[in-house]
């Protein structure tokens, strides 16, 4: 059983930074796949980043280039840092944990453990 905590969400001006992060418990932290996702009212949720046991990393579209995952597996904890934030990136923020594939990463249905969300909101 893993447990996350997520925490590092705000207020921030467009154009601004922050960076998330996501705690976990529990055991044999390095051999999990860690994923953020996010979902804006009225929206589905979607997949932000993630990074595979290998620290391989995937971005969707929308934050590559903008957005850092990272791990540190002494720490069990997952970072997200997002640079450049634009109104649209505002959502609620969630890491998750499983054994994923790397070509499953991006799938919500891929995780068995899930935070319980942290507010990101970006003024314009």
């Amino acid at each position: 059983q893993v447990q996350l905590v997520g925490s590092g969400g705000g207020l921030v001006q467009a154009g601004g930074s922050l960076r998330l992060s996501c705690a976990a418990s529990g055991r044999a932290f390095s051999s999990y796949t860690l994923g953020w996702f996010r979902q804006a009212p009225g929206k589905e949720r979607e997949f932000v980043a993630g990074i595979h046991w290998s620290d391989r990393t995937y971005y969707s579209d929308s934050v590559k280039g903008r957005f850092t995952v990272s791990r540190e597996n002494a720490k069990n904890t997952v970072y997200l840092q997002m640079n450049s934030l634009k109104p649209g990136d505002g959502a609620v923020y969630y890491c998750a944990a499983g054994r994923a594939s790397s070509v499953a990463l991006a799938m919500a249905g891929s995780y068995d453990y899930w935070g319980q969300g942290t507010q990101v909101t970006v003024s314009s």
